[in-house]
């Protein structure tokens, strides 16, 4: 479980911090891991993520291909 990782770090640093999850994520053949990630760093969850699912009230919405998502959209679903 990662919980906004990339905040307050130089662009650099986050490259190597987005490596290493993917280095971590290949590496987990043939037994897949999951890796959770919290973030409100919108361009780094959609980069990231394969599903994603939005908190707001204490609820947590049904999760969805980060593909099929945008920005304004997550960005609703939070408001």
């Amino acid at each position: 479980m990662l919980d906004e990782p990339t905040r307050g770090i130089d662009v650099g640093s986050k490259a190597h911090i987005y490596a290493l999850l993917d280095a971590l994520v290949a590496e987990s053949a043939p037994r897949p891991r999951a890796v959770l990630l919290v973030s409100s760093y919108l361009p780094e969850l959609l980069g990231l993520c394969d599903r994603i699912a939005v908190m707001r009230k204490g609820r947590l919405s049904p999760s969805r291909p980060a593909s099929e998502l945008t920005e304004h959209q997550l960005v609703m679903d939070a408001a």
